[in-house]
């Protein structure tokens, strides 16, 4: 390996580490505010849903909630007639 070569993978190697220990500080931050929320008495997993619908598409969303419904229909959690209640 060339040394420009060798200097350029340092660099991208250095780089990267950098990001994780960004990533690491900014996970931390983000915990702290769950743990504020969760003390405020919100509920952080509905919190944690919320933050990963508003992430999808309407459309994306109606699909999730749809095969949400099907597949807990097929075990028996919610009676099949609800979907067409729904409908209406």
């Amino acid at each position: 390996m060339h040394s420009s070569d060798a200097n350029k993978l340092k660099q991208y190697i250095e780089k990267i580490e950098n990001l994780e220990v960004e990533k690491t500080e900014v996970q931390e931050q983000i915990s702290e505010v769950f743990g504020q929320a969760k003390s405020d008495g919100f509920d952080t997993k509905v919190m944690k849903k919320v933050l990963k619908l508003r992430k999808m598409t309407a459309e994306d969303r109606e699909t999730e909630d749809f095969l949400l419904d099907t597949y807990m229909m097929a075990l028996g959690m919610i009676p099949e007639d609800s979907r067409a209640q729904d409908e209406q």
